[in-house]
């Protein structure tokens, strides 16, 4: 589509002053891309002086509590119990990670950010925990109290709003790199584990292998450290981050909504959930022990905890999904204005579309094809967040919204890039080229023909090796690939 000829109705009209498509690249594409070989990239953020020094500052927090939290274990367990719990409380990390980064895999979060928040849980929120814990666990004995009280009254309080802290940071100066509930869920969950890491080191490292060894030896240490891993992490692990992933939803509410109001109100009330789960998850075991009535802990935990973690976790997933089709609602804006192709919107909309796309791109341009790819989905994404943010006016101030402008522009001319790399490779399609209406297509045996799009585009990418016969297809489908993504024709679009 050339830049004077846009879509004919007023889906087009619709949009928030988006550019019009660029022009139609030519209908051959060189073997070798003519940026230089070269994969193009984002653009990358200038650092000023002032991101610099917080930067720097919020890495010496860090370290700073991380040895003090060192300190604090290596003194109060010992060398030995200090390794064995080391040991033993990273074994579950990776796998929670690797749960954590899965919800993550539509609009990766920049692994900086990730770092941040699971260092910010391992050390600044147990660091801040721990202080505040046994100052009021002193105060509870001081005053003839049980110390069992700083579990239910002290603990979920300091511990969730620490936990919570890290990730609030990062809403209040990157609220850009927050998708949804989704990215809330990340950054708190991810903040959880570095926590319950450090806090395992303490259960498995003391209560498990000092005690143990220090009456009975190294053998008995070994076996409570067995113990204390089963019940603490393989059946109950998920308990942190459940607790913070409450916070998490009303983070990643806030992240989206234009409304002041909810902006305050959404995390607030996360986070007081997740201080009332916390306080509960407390409370029942305490209770079990002051009565002796095992029953409590049955009802508490498998009719109380375990259907609220199998409930968030359905919630999780089914959100993870309905954020992914994003691509599927904004997108089409720039169909419309001819920058992208229906097909290349729906291979958006789910991760085996997408995995197929990368399979196409990798046959047909090679491993540039593929890193094209992936950073075509990557810009792709973005730019769906970008628009979804215009339609919910995030941005309030004119500086907001000329900074959106400006990177919706970058993300449009990354796009045409990638495209590059991979549009018009493919042998075994008609070349083609999108008007915002209708394909104009070339066949091999010289015919040209417009084609309407299809309702639904039943395969997002031309991926054709041995076509099945014709009735496999439904009436008025040609076999996939039919309708993909081409280069521009060798003819004005109205010319058919």
């Amino acid at each position: 589509m050339r830049p004077d000829q846009w879509a004919a109705d007023d889906y087009a009209d619709r949009m928030a002053a988006t550019p019009p498509g660029s022009p139609a690249p030519p209908p051959t594409v060189p073997a070798v891309p003519p940026t230089g070989g070269g994969v193009p990239r984002m653009p990358l953020r200038r650092l000023g002086w002032r991101r610099i020094l917080a930067l720097a500052g919020v890495v010496l927090l860090i370290a700073a509590c991380a040895v003090y939290m060192l300190f604090v274990l290596g003194s109060n367990l010992g060398p030995q119990a200090l390794l064995v719990g080391v040991v033993a409380a990273i074994l579950p990390v990776p796998v929670l990670v690797a749960c954590f980064l899965w919800l993550d895999r539509y609009e990766p979060e920049p692994l900086k950010y990730l770092i941040f928040c699971f260092a910010w849980g391992a050390f600044v929120s147990t660091a801040a925990s721990l202080t505040v814990n046994e100052t009021f666990a002193r105060l509870f004995k001081d005053w003839g109290l049980p110390s069992a009280l700083t579990g239910v009254l002290v603990a979920p309080f300091i511990e969730e709003l620490t936990k919570a802290l890290g990730p609030i940071l990062l809403l209040v100066f990157r609220r850009r790199e927050w998708s949804g509930i989704t990215d809330g869920l990340v950054y708190c969950g991810l903040s959880a584990v570095g926590f319950a890491m450090v806090e395992n080191i303490l259960y498995l490292g003391g209560y498990g292998y000092a005690s143990g060894a220090d009456q009975w030896g190294p053998a008995t240490g070994f076996r409570q450290v067995f113990a204390i891993f089963i019940t603490r992490i393989l059946l109950f692990g998920f308990a942190h981050p459940l607790f913070t992933s409450m916070t998490g939803v009303g983070l990643g509410i806030a992240a989206r909504t234009a409304d002041r109001r909810v902006r305050v109100l959404a995390p607030a009330a996360g986070l007081l959930l997740a201080m009332m789960l916390h306080g509960t998850w407390n409370l029942i075991p305490t209770l079990v022990q002051a009565t002796g009535e095992l029953v409590i802990f049955l009802y508490g935990m498998v009719g109380l905890m375990v259907p609220i973690f199998f409930g968030m976790v359905g919630f999780a997933v089914w959100l993870r999904a309905w954020e992914g089709r994003l691509t599927e609602r904004t997108l089409p804006d720039y169909v419309r204005a001819g920058w992208l192709t229906p097909p290349e919107v729906a291979a958006l909309g789910s991760l085996g579309r997408r995995h197929a796309a990368r399979v196409w791109a990798r046959r047909v341009g090679g491993e540039a094809g593929l890193r094209a790819m992936r950073g075509y989905q990557f810009a792709a994404t973005r730019l769906a967040l970008l628009r979804d943010g215009m339609r919910r006016g995030l941005d309030r101030k004119a500086a907001d919204r000329e900074r959106t402008v400006r990177e919706e522009r970058e993300l449009l001319e990354a796009i045409a890039a990638y495209r590059a790399y991979f549009v018009g490779r493919d042998p075994q399609a008609p070349v083609g080229v999108w008007d915002g209406q209708r394909y104009h297509l070339r066949f091999p045996d010289g015919s040209q023909r417009a084609v309407d799009a299809p309702d639904s585009p039943v395969v997002p990418i031309p991926v054709v090796l041995a076509p099945p016969p014709p009735p496999a297809y439904p009436v008025g489908y040609g076999p996939p690939g039919w309708y993909g993504p081409r280069p521009a024709a060798p003819w004005p679009p109205g010319q058919v």
